[in-house]
């Protein structure tokens, strides 16, 4: 795999990123540092993270992953210098009040102090992609549909968390500057404000992107391209669905450690819609009958298409992080490309 440089940045990343998010409450740490080994031993050079994360998110795990990854690195004194590491600062409280005692706004202070803490749980100096995990200011994400002004009330402006990302450049606490589950308005103005006050301009932007979530292509893709920003594509298998592992029973059933499974908060998320799994499915059948596994059909969507600079692999055990790694240079025919966006006609796309 050659590597990609992200946006206008110095960094270069391998078009696999792995990422970690269930370290920590489905993947114990031995797993995870074998997970981590094996990345690595296959060439991967780039690790996604969060303060938040294990997901789905508690207290009681609130940071674990860091920690885990620190604790390899700490095993690995070597492993930190072949990494590109990224990690990413909570946004308001959405249902987490052990982050920040829940308060709906965040503050300069709590941007610097969330960096200082994932520097010292990841037991590195520096972290080399610092991301907003989501806006501070009110956006439809994580299932919601339409933005609502009336939700919107006074937060921390976009030029003030620049200019507090920018200190922790200076300071040499990051590198480069992220967002995460933003829109073409969020992506313009960090870019807009970076160019007019010399501030650190945005390399990337972390977004959910597979066969039943395309609303990337909207819009925003033609915002990211034209302004030199990268996409990390997130959920490329759709929290499972398109694995075919609940083809035959649906999200609640037949996969007991699945993340669909075992947590309601999920199912009640976009990726447990009862249309999602009616339109996975159908993807799902299109890779079978194109003699792939769903797995490859999904995948190779998004390790081909043009919009995508890294995907996001999130994985249990080593036996999945190779299978995701092995659907990389699975190229899907023309006529394959076609049935899948009929199938997008439709049923568009409802995980958004």
């Amino acid at each position: 795999m050659n590597k990609i440089k992200l946006g206008s940045s110095d960094l270069l990343v391998t078009p696999i990123c792995l990422g970690t998010m269930t370290f920590g409450e489905q993947v114990d740490e031995p797993t995870a540092h074998a997970v981590l080994d094996r990345s690595l031993e296959r060439g991967i050079n780039f690790i996604d993270t969060a303060e938040m994360y294990a997901v789905p998110t508690r207290a009681e795990t609130y940071g674990a992953t860091e920690t885990m990854i620190g604790r390899w690195f700490a095993k690995h004194p070597g492993a930190r210098q072949k990494v590109v590491l990224a990690s990413k600062v909570a946004g308001p409280a959405r249902g987490t009040p052990w982050i920040r005692d829940g308060r709906t706004n965040v503050t300069a202070q709590d941007i610097v102090a969330s960096c200082d803490a994932s520097l010292k749980r990841l037991q590195t100096e520096v972290i080399d992609l610092y991301q907003i995990h989501w806006p501070v200011r009110h956006v439809p994400a994580f299932g919601a549909m339409y933005f609502d002004p009336a939700k919107d009330k006074p937060v921390l402006s976009i030029h003030e968390q620049l200019d507090t990302l920018s200190g922790l450049v200076k300071a040499g606490k990051i590198r480069e500057i992220g967002l995460s589950n933003e829109s073409p308005y969020g992506v313009h103005e960090f870019v807009r404000l970076a160019e007019q006050h010399g501030l650190p301009r945005v390399a990337s932007v972390q977004n959910p992107y597979c066969l039943v979530n395309r609303t990337l292509e909207n819009g925003l893709d033609e915002t990211m391209y034209r302004l030199g920003v990268s996409l990390l594509a997130y959920s490329p298998l759709a929290f499972g669905l398109l694995t075919g592992k609940y083809d035959a029973t649906g999200t609640g059933e037949g996969a007991p450690r699945a993340r669909i499974s075992m947590f309601e908060s999920v199912r009640q998320q976009r990726w447990g819609r009862a249309d999602a799994l009616v339109a996975a499915r159908r993807y799902n059948t299109l890779a079978r009958d194109h003699g792939m596994t769903p797995t490859q059909l999904a995948l190779a969507f998004c390790y081909t298409k043009w919009q995508v600079a890294s995907t996001i692999i999130g994985v249990t055990s080593v036996a999945q992080l190779d299978e995701d790694i092995d659907a990389w240079g699975t190229t899907l025919p023309a006529e394959l490309l076609a049935a899948i966006d009929a199938v997008r006609w439709d049923l568009r796309d409802p995980a958004v």
